[in-house]
Formats: C-alpha cells, sequence, structure tokens
C-alpha cells in the first residue's frame, strides 16, 4: 500500500525505508506573485499537474521587504526573480530607522492569503512550506549586496540592529501562520558562502538570528527546510540547526548529497543540476543524474529535486523525467 505523502516525507527524514523517494521541484511565478489568488491558483496548477510530494511556495522574493519600502520589477528572467530599483537603506544609519511590520497587512498579508487559499485547496493531503528569508538575506534585499557587505565591515553595529528589527518583523509573520495550514517553512539563507564572506562573519552576522527564527518554530510544524543559495555553502555553520531537511547547489558545488549526509542529520534534498541537465539537457540526462543522486545516497534521507528553483521555461519533458523516475527507477 502507498504511503502518504506526510508518511513518505517522515520517513525519509527518519532514515527509515520508504515506498520510493520522494521528489518536489519547485519555480517562481513572475507577475501571479503580485496576487495571492494568482498566486494560489498557479501553484495549485502546478502541483496537480505533477503530484509532487510537497509543494514549496514561492512569493517574489520582495513580498518580505516591500513594506520597508523596496521597490522592485520583473523584467523578464527565466528564473523568475525581479529586478530591485529602489532600495530602503542607503546610509549606514538607515538600518536603525527600520521599523517593525504588520504581518497582517501589505505583502506580508497577501503571502497570508495565499496560504489560506492553499490550504482550502490542498487539505491535509499535500503537505505545502512557506518560503521564509533569513534576516541577513532580507537584509540585502533591503539594501543590495555590496552595501549590505560594506555596512557589515563599517557599521556592524547599526546593521545588527536592523537585523534585530528585521527579526523580529519575521517572528511575526510566522506566529501569524501558526493557523495557515503549511507543514514548515522553506528558510532561505544566501549569505552561508564562503564566495560571500568568511564563516566568523556568517557567524556573527547570520546564525544567531538565524536560530531566533527557526527556535521559535511551532512544534507541529514536522517539516522545515533549509535552503542555502550559491557556490561554495557553508554546511559547517548550518550542520546543527533545528531542520527537517536541507537543500543546496549539490550539482554545482561540494560537497555532494553523500558527504553533506555526513554534516547534516536530516533529509538531504538535490540531485539534478537546475540548469544542466533540467534546464537545457534531455529526459535521458535528467534521468541518470536522478538515478545517480538514489545511489549516491542509498535512497534514504533523500530527497530528489533541484538545487534552486527550476527555470519558468523549463521543458515539460524533463519535469516528467525527474517526477516518474522515483516510480520507475529508469
Amino acid at each position: 500500500m502507498a504511503l502518504t505523502k506526510r508518511e513518505r516525507l517522515e520517513k525519509t527524514i527518519a532514515g527509515q525505508e520508504t515506498d520510493r523517494v520522494p521528489v518536489a521541484l519547485w519555480r517562481h511565478w513572475p507577475g501571479d506573485d503580485q496576487r495571492a489568488v494568482d498566486l494560489a491558483e498557479a501553484t495549485v496548477d502546478f502541483q496537480r499537474r505533477w503530484d509532487f510530494d510537497f509543494v514549496k511556495v514561492s512569493p517574489a522574493s520582495s513580498f518580505c521587504v516591500t513594506d520597508y519600502g523596496v521597490q522592485d520589477r520583473w523584467e523578464g528572467h527565466i528564473e523568475g526573480t525581479r529586478t530591485y530599483f529602489k532600495r530602503a537603506v542607503q546610509r549606514s544609519l538607515d538600518w536603525t530607522e527600520l521599523r517593525v511590520l504588520d504581518p497582517t497587512k501589505g505583502a506580508l498579508g497577501r503571502q497570508l492569503e495565499t496560504l489560506r487559499l492553499l490550504h482550502e485547496a490542498f487539505g491535509d493531503e499535500v503537505p505545502f512550506i512557506q518560503t521564509v528569508f533569513s534576516p541577513l538575506a532580507q537584509a540585502k534585499y533591503i539594501a543590495g549586496s555590496d552595501r549590505l557587505i560594506e555596512h557589515m565591515r563599517t557599521a556592524p553595529d547599526r546593521l545588527k540592529t536592523g537585523l534585530s528589527t528585521i527579526t523580529e518583523s519575521t517572528l511575526r509573520f510566522i506566529d501569524a501562520m501558526r493557523r495557515s495550514g503549511v507543514a514548515g517553512i522553506f528558510y532561505a539563507i544566501q549569505h552561508a558562502s564562503y564566495a560571500v564572506m568568511s564563516e566568523a562573519e556568517y557567524l556573527e552576522f547570520g546564525r544567531p538570528y538565524d536560530l531566533q527564527i527557526l527556535e521559535a518554530l511551532p512544534p507541529e510544524w514536522w517539516f522545515n527546510m533549509a535552503h542555502l543559495h550559491g557556490r561554495a555553502p557553508m554546511l559547517n555553520a548550518v550542520k546543527d540547526y533545528p531542520l527537517q531537511a536541507l537543500n543546496w547547489h549539490d550539482r554545482e558545488s561540494d560537497p555532494d548529497l553523500a558527504n553533506g549526509k555526513v554534516l547534516f542529520p536530516g533529509a538531504v534534498s538535490g540531485g539534478i543540476g537546475r540548469m544542466e541537465p533540467m534546464h537545457t539537457g534531455t529526459p535521458v540526462e535528467v534521468r541518470a543524474q536522478a538515478r545517480n543522486a538514489i545511489e549516491q545516497t542509498n535512497a534514504r534521507r533523500f530527497i530528489l529535486s533541484t538545487g534552486c528553483v527550476i527555470m519558468t521555461t523549463t521543458p515539460q519533458s524533463n519535469i516528467r523525467a525527474a517526477r516518474e523516475v522515483v516510480e520507475t527507477g529508469s
């Protein structure tokens, strides 16, 4: 008898044998991500088409910072990401002037409505997890990458004041999600990367705020996944985070899945390159990478996915190959 999606994921997280490897892919919804109804409908349609084991809810990255005064627009990028043209922080002093957001209003309130609609559509049948950006990632959207790093090194106390404000806003958003029906969060970390900063810098400006958020998650949220964005991820800096799953660009940067499992005690997620082969390759190549990932992990504590979002123009045949390989093994 086939397991439910929740049963399959819970057994996977625990390292137990399952009926098959869980699988999920996720993407952005440019344009539709500006309206709750449209984002919910796009997300539901995608899930009903592919029947993944969970849904990662993907609002625009700006949903968490728009109400600080940030402005952005989609300019046609195939990843579905948006271009920021107005930042809320220019001077280092601006970090001290940020105010805690009301999660029931503005873009955050719109996202709560999206979650309500998704719960209405999925009930308990399909686990769904809401994207939550780390405070340091939100700070990047608020100030821009270069300015963030500059302020981190020239005005650390002012930046920390801003990070505390962002953390409090995020905690209030999480509290507002308690009755939304989510199974947990997809915690997006963008600076735990040796290509961006040193580990000592992340331990000072990233980890303390991450832990404030992760340790406050409701105990009934049984499926929380972190994503380490970018090259040269710092798995050592997050390996003890209280999470059930970890996702990173394993086909683009070390460590591979097998070594990631040694570091992290929960489930690892990945195995397929989001560009090559998922976007530009063939179904044969997608299936080959998927089979290799299943072999690397011995089909235990493993969720088949890409290392980040798939492109909005990813071929249907490649998505189908990733979805079907866990059923057929070929």
